[in-house]
């Protein structure tokens, strides 16, 4: 099953699980315009199927645990629980095979090919976790590998504001190899103006510019980035993306956004780092979940 259906909530129960199932249920209940009679069918199957599983796994269990227990007493209740699973397994599926048989076309049908459709989603869900552990265990190998010749840090401007000089600030702290400030000339009499008031301020990171004709920020940034790959392969890139943090719903939709792009497409190109830089605007004052006031205690009386 996925990971996200492991969380539990508040009450220690499967929450995301338990809104899925939920989910499923209003679908159905749609479906078959809420009539017992039609829904009956996928219970039927459902449940059947259930107890038949259950009862030849305990078939199993039991011949599993025979052949190693010597005690005459135990064996014989061992081999008379397995009979009586075994009568259970045969009970529960000659009615299965009698409602397969006779409602399949009323709404069973439909049962066992969900359930067809998610034994196969489970099996590649499992798969697909059991190569990505293979692919991030860590061998031998990885031990010894080299350490990168140098640290590239870039970070982006847009404007020479507040969420500007704070990532800056940052990149300085953790003094990389190379550092320099990247920007993307959409307008040029923008640049010119950043340009000039960089150098007014004298900060002391190199400004540097991409030119982008189409007025267009992802592509420009990503090909800088990719000349630096191709040209120092075992440097690794850090990023630095200021991004501003809102509180208000309708806000995300009006910030971030190219930021949002940037880091998508660089998270896939290998030996870049992305590191985000936040700016707290006011709006996000108070946002926080331990920022909270804390709720009133009951007086317990023990001081009484």
């Amino acid at each position: 099953m996925p990971r996200q259906l492991h969380n539990r909530g508040d009450r220690l129960a499967f929450s995301n699980g338990i809104l899925i199932l939920a989910g499923v249920a209003v679908l159905l209940i749609v479906m078959y315009d809420a009539e017992p009679t039609r829904l009956i069918q996928l219970y039927i199957v459902g449940v059947f199927v259930s107890f038949t599983t259950s009862q030849i796994g305990m078939i199993r269990h039991w011949n599993r645990l025979l052949p190693a227990e010597t005690d005459t007493r135990a064996r014989r209740r061992m081999q008379r629980s397995r009979a009586i699973n075994a009568v259970g397994a045969v009970m529960s599926g000659t009615v299965l095979a009698v409602v397969l048989l006779t409602k399949f076309t009323h709404g069973a049908g439909y049962a066992v090919g969900a359930m067809v459709v998610l034994y196969l989603i489970m099996l590649g869900i499992q798969r697909h976790y059991r190569h990505v552990k293979a692919e991030l265990d860590v061998d031998d190998e990885d031990f010894q590998q080299l350490l990168p010749s140098r640290v590239h840090a870039i970070v982006l401007v847009s404007k020479l504001h507040k969420p500007t000089m704070r990532a800056l600030a940052y990149a300085r702290a953790t003094r990389p190899s190379i550092l320099e400030a990247l920007t993307v000339d959409i307008d040029h009499d923008d640049t010119e103006a950043l340009r000039a008031e960089w150098d007014r301020r004298g900060i002391p990171v190199t400004l540097k510019s991409v030119a982008s004709p189409y007025r267009e920020i992802t592509r420009p940034v990503l090909q800088y980035v990719k000349s630096i790959r191709r040209d120092s392969p075992r440097d690794v890139i850090v990023i630095y993306v200021p991004e501003y943090v809102v509180g208000r719903w309708w806000e995300h939709i009006l910030h971030n956004q190219s930021a949002l792009r940037l880091k998508t497409a660089l998270h896939f190109m290998p030996g870049v780092m992305v590191a985000s830089v936040p700016w707290q605007l006011r709006s996000s004052e108070g946002m926080q979940p331990w920022a909270q006031p804390p709720s009133p205690r009951r007086p317990t009386g023990l001081g009484r």
